[in-house]
């Protein structure tokens, strides 16, 4: 109830944006451009929890972006779910990437040969959720399918995960710690294979930091008989963007007076899914019109 009066509150009187502060609504719209505009990115926590499937977050959790998230999720700030929601739904695509434009983009989604996409959140721990009077990840994931829906594509929310025991809370933990205290913590409900068969299946959530909850919903969409193809957040910590950026290619220093230089190859760092290092050509720069790529001299 007291939610309810928040937000009624919230109508009334004036409030100040939830990112920055500034006056004018619950979210401007340099913060609403800063949470929704950057486009999504592949992201990887280090290290990376055993069952992690590839994650897209659309902002990195700091500044404007870890307000806004901290006000829908600490202070009920239901408001908030919208814009949140377009930011999921940004990262959602990015992690199921729409398969083409269909034929007929006016027809209703129920007469459309597509398979719906399935977002499944990860749930909050009950006592979270009596404590906040909402479960965030579920109420971003609405918001998200929505927006999906409007712009054409088939989605719709699974919360079909539950928790199995009594967890502790996640704050101050590392990532073992974090990763020993989910384990086995969560299951889908009996019979919900079948909903689980009907489409490809997204993994959500409003926040990853060390990959240990999705890694643990993952486990338990999968034991269920579920088809899941990937896993979009809001929010990641800034350093899981670094670790999730396409491998870049170090430049070589340029051969001396060749007009076709020798294959040559130099082992960097490309973080490939194992966590191990393989090898790649390099890039070399060469004078004049010739140039090579790969040990293909072109």
């Amino acid at each position: 109830m007291w939610m309810w009066s928040r937000e009624i509150a919230g109508l009334v009187l004036p409030t100040g944006c939830a990112g920055c502060g500034r006056s004018g609504g619950a979210l401007c719209g340099r913060c609403r451009a800063a949470l929704c505009g950057a486009g999504a990115r592949p992201v990887r926590p280090s290290p990376s929890p055993p069952g992690l499937p590839p994650v897209h977050a659309a902002v990195a959790y700091e500044d404007e972006a870890r307000a806004v998230l901290l006000a829908h999720k600490e202070r009920g700030e239901l408001r908030l779910a919208a814009a949140l929601g377009e930011a999921l739904a940004s990262a959602v695509n990015a992690a199921c990437p729409h398969p083409h434009p269909h034929p007929y983009p006016h027809l209703h989604a129920r007469h459309r040969s597509w398979r719906p996409l399935l977002l499944v959140p990860v749930p909050s721990a009950r006592r979270a959720v009596a404590a906040r009077g909402h479960d965030p990840a579920r109420r971003i994931a609405l918001a998200a399918a929505g927006v999906l829906r409007r712009g054409g594509r088939p989605a719709r929310v699974l919360p079909v995960l539950r928790q199995l025991r009594a967890v502790t809370d996640q704050a101050g933990l590392d990532a073992r710690r974090r990763l020993e205290n989910l384990t086995g913590a969560l299951g889908a409900a009996p019979g919900c294979g079948r909903l689980l068969a009907e489409g490809p299946v997204v993994l959500v959530d409003d926040l990853m930091t060390t990959g240990a909850s999705l890694a643990e919903a993952a486990r338990a969409v999968r034991a269920a008989g579920g088809p899941i193809v990937g896993a979009a957040v809001v929010a990641a910590a800034p350093r899981a963007f670094a670790m999730g950026a396409p491998p870049s290619i170090t430049l070589g220093a340029p051969p001396s007076n060749t007009t076709c230089a020798p294959r040559s190859w130099s082992k960097i760092a490309v973080p490939s899914p194992s966590g191990t290092e393989y090898e790649r050509p390099s890039l070399l720069m060469i004078s004049g019109r010739k140039h090579l790529i790969g040990g293909t001299c072109r």
